[in-house]
């Protein structure tokens, strides 16, 4: 029972969903093998007959219909344990794990209510903050007049910053004289949406925040880059006032024009669907998230997936979204390569990032970054996740943040801000 400690009530709600949902999902893909691989070759199956006949349609109903009475009386049962009473503090194997499960389905979950849904907030130590002026003032013993806001990435959360006790983010936090915040964010959902919300969030806090804001800073890694990208592009159409004391923004190998691993997924499901007999199986596919599909080619606004299949064999459509104006921007890739420009460089990167999409390189000239090569930076030899606490990538942020002459204001951003 202790190893459970950690779990809370609506972990087991939102897992017996999912549970129900997987049964009803796989007889749908069984069902459908049936029918397909019951026809005589060469014969056309019936226009629109997608279930199956006979004792065998019965069979698939009854699945069907057990699975959802269960699911309902399941889930009523466990609803009545919501809340518990003196449930124990999150651990950080539960945050992984919920982080995880989102990034793959996190956009199912939304839309089914699911309680594993991950709910955006800005957290410290874990625990989200209530965004209003005298319940930042009370959890937040000294709040600074300059933010920094780390933005994980894809399936991970804000606690995975840490390497084991340390903690980069404090400390180049506390080295610049910021207060450093965490995003907390449902990586499964759409970019957009994230970007969309995360650029309110921000809002909110800069008017709530106990003394006035002067800069804001992100840190972000991986998808978190995209998601900071698109509520810059949310913020400034919106005519919000942070982005006007936004200084600078640090890109920890995000994939600015997409990820080939996606892009590899995407080939699985048209190869799958070629043949009648398996394309059943491209269903398997198609459950992964919103989020993971924006990374083919690094979507950040609603127009590039919106009235369009996500899974279409479509080419890179999406919009043209420079980096913020008046704003510091800096790109940081990895490789496991030997950092020469060879092909291990170009196509592997970082094992799952490509250099040319991390330093935001592009062959169309409007959808290449403008990243001056003085803010460009390549660790050798190191992977995706391993740039997260790599000592010399944080000298480097460091060495970039210290020195980082104020921007140039333009007169529209300067009448945006203020803050407090």
């Amino acid at each position: 029972m202790a190893k459970n400690a950690h779990l809370h009530p609506s972990d087991l709600r939102g897992a017996s969903r999912m549970v129900i949902d997987a049964i009803v999902g796989i007889t749908d893909i069984v069902e459908a093998m049936h029918v397909n691989i019951a026809q005589l070759p060469g014969g056309q199956r019936p226009p629109g007959r997608r279930s199956a006949r006979g004792v065998g349609g019965i069979v698939y109903r009854s699945v069907r219909l057990i699975s959802g009475g269960i699911g309902h009386l399941l889930d009523a049962a466990l609803a009545r344990l919501l809340p518990l009473p003196g449930a124990k503090p999150s651990s950080a194997g539960r945050e992984a794990a919920l982080a995880a499960v989102n990034g793959v389905l996190g956009d199912y979950l939304e839309q089914t209510r699911n309680p594993l849904a991950i709910v955006m907030s800005l957290r410290r130590d874990g625990r989200p903050l209530v965004l209003e002026r005298n319940a930042l003032q009370a959890a937040i013993e000294r709040p600074g007049k300059r933010l920094l806001v780390a933005v994980h990435g894809l399936c991970m959360n804000d606690l995975q910053w840490r390497g084991g006790a340390a903690d980069p983010v404090a400390a180049l936090a506390a080295e610049l004289d910021c207060t450093a915040l965490y995003l907390h964010y449902n990586s499964g959902r759409h970019i957009s949406a994230n970007g969309e919300e995360f650029a309110d969030l921000l809002e909110i806090l800069v008017e709530q925040w106990p003394v006035a804001v002067e800069s804001l800073t992100i840190v972000a890694h991986s998808m978190g880059g995209l998601v900071s990208r698109s509520a810059c592009h949310y913020g400034a159409q919106a005519a919000r006032r942070w982005p006007a004391l936004l200084r600078q923004i640090v890109f920890i190998a995000t994939p600015h024009h997409g990820a080939p691993l996606e892009r590899g997924g995407n080939w699985i499901d048209l190869i799958l669907g070629v043949s009648r007999y398996t394309a059943p199986l491209a269903r398997l596919g198609k459950i992964r998230s919103a989020g993971i599909t924006d990374l083919r080619y690094g979507n950040l606004v609603d127009e590039d997936w919106r009235g369009r299949d996500r899974f279409a064999a479509e080419g890179d459509c999406r919009r043209a979204v420079p980096l913020p104006a008046d704003t510091l921007c800096f790109a940081i890739a990895g490789t496991n390569g030997r950092g020469t420009g060879d092909l291990g460089d170009r196509v592997l990167g970082d094992g799952l990032v490509q250099l040319d999409s991390a330093l935001g390189r592009h062959a169309a000239q409007g959808k290449s970054l403008d990243f001056p090569a003085s803010r460009q930076w390549i660790g050798v030899g190191v992977g995706h996740l391993g740039l997260l606490h790599d000592k010399e990538v944080w000298q480097q942020i460091r060495r970039w943040l210290a020195n980082a002459p104020a921007p140039a204001r333009s007169a529209a951003s300067t009448a945006r801000g203020g803050g407090g």
